[in-house]
């Protein structure tokens, strides 16, 4: 985990820099494209698998009042089991650095040239896995989803008693590795 977490150092301070680049001029947002078009393409598929039909697809940035939309995806069919999945999809696109950081430093590795241009490519990746404000509104829709886990969770403890012990005491025990 270690080598993986190292391979990623350029990308996040890459990221970085592309952050604050953008705040100054809405050109740089060139920058950040790659990693707004898998933002929207989270939300497009998952989206298309679980039965939101999206209908709007966008990665062009325009002014909404003083911030800027980098991108959009609209859906005809959101219900309750399908809005926080499609709402919070772009957490996946974190998978693809780690992805990418796993294949990349397998055995003995070192940073070459392709692992210049990944980095490119990774850092917008950094930006875009956050859901924005309206994807977490978006995502409120699924409510009943919480009370389902909650129910299947004291099913679980009421059927195996020593499960809600075995999981307090794993709990505790990692508590007491943070502190």
């Amino acid at each position: 985990m270690g080598d993986i977490l190292l391979y990623l150092v350029p990308s996040l301070a890459l990221a970085f820099l592309i952050w604050l680049v953008t705040s100054l001029h809405p050109l740089f947002f060139v920058f950040s494209a790659v990693g707004t078009l898998c933002h929207e393409l989270a939300h497009f598929s998952v989206g298309l698998l679980l039965g939101a039909e999206p209908t709007g697809f966008t990665i062009l940035p325009r002014r909404t009042g003083r911030t800027w939309e980098l991108g959009s995806v609209t859906f005809a069919n959101l219900r309750w089991y399908n809005a926080a999945p499609a709402a919070l999809a772009p957490l996946l696109v974190l998978l693809v650095p780690l992805a990418v950081a796993w294949w990349r430093t397998r055995g003995a590795w070192h940073f070459g040239p392709a692992d210049l241009a990944l980095t490119l490519l990774l850092a917008p990746q950094f930006l875009s896995f956050w859901p924005s404000p309206v994807d977490w509104r978006l995502a409120v829709r699924s409510w009943p989803w919480v009370v389902i886990i909650v129910l299947v969770a004291l099913a679980a403890c009421w059927l195996q008693p020593g499960l809600l012990h075995a999981l307090t005491g794993k709990l505790s025990s990692f508590g007491s590795v943070l502190d």
